[in-house]
């Protein structure tokens, strides 16, 4: 049984319906990759699942559960947390003051110091500049913290979009670094990534997302290698 299920998944945004009968299933302890063009329904699945928007039909099942209609809130006490697109940090607080935030479900505050020590192990930059407001950081040391900030929630099931959206190809080499790292924790992941040579590179399976349909699934690797898949459907 998979860890977190989204079952004939079917939203959108007021009258504009963005996903059609969507199924996507993560293996417990795996990175999962979404990915296809812009516009595809990427992001409004993650949303879907979170919380932030109500799906129309369709549900989402967690740890055996149906958790559908839950509010984001409640997820993420439960363990499902998202890293959002675009970051939304609290720019006028300082690096630990965004990772103590990230850290407010109750299931987290046991592991505040754990956690802190792990995050800091992974992004030695955030500890270097713990005190710094985190608005007067470079993009890809913003991005760092809202990875940061989500692993401090304590998450069962890790959600991020787009990742490396924006960065300098270094500071994705380590982002991504830092992914495998949470893998070999065992920590089960969904990865919404524009860079898809990148996103089959590190994970271990995928679905292929079009006009809010996934046309494709399986082993990552299997997809990166298969030519047709290749240029039909990744663009590469």
């Amino acid at each position: 049984m998979a860890l977190l299920e989204i079952r004939d998944i079917t939203s959108g945004y007021g009258e504009v319906q963005i996903l059609w009968g969507t199924s996507i299933a993560l293996e417990e302890g795996k990175l999962t990759s979404l990915v296809g063009a812009n516009g595809a329904g990427k992001t409004t699945t993650m949303r879907t699942v979170m919380g932030q928007i109500k799906p129309w039909a369709g549900s989402v099942w967690f740890n055996g559960q149906d958790i559908s209609n839950l509010s984001a809130h409640a997820k993420a006490e439960m363990g499902v947390v998202l890293v959002p697109e675009g970051r939304q940090l609290f720019t006028d607080m300082s690096v630990e003051e965004n990772l103590e935030m990230g850290a407010s479900p109750k299931r987290a505050r046991p592991h505040i110091q754990k956690n802190l020590e792990l995050v800091y192990e992974m992004f030695p930059r955030l500890k270097e500049r713990r005190a710094q407001k985190a608005g007067t950081m470079s993009g890809g040391e913003q991005q760092m913290l809202a990875v940061a900030r989500g692993i401090m929630a304590n998450p069962i099931v890790l959600m991020i979009d787009e990742l490396s959206l924006g960065l300098a190809p270094v500071l994705v080499l380590d982002l991504f670094q830092s992914l495998k790292l949470l893998k070999e924790q065992g920590l089960t992941m969904m990865l919404v990534e524009q860079n898809v040579q990148m996103a089959l590179a590190v994970s271990d399976y995928a679905f292929v997302l079009a006009h809010g349909k996934v046309e494709l699934e399986g082993p990552s690797r299997e997809l990166a290698q298969d030519e047709h898949v290749r240029s039909a459907y990744l663009g590469l």
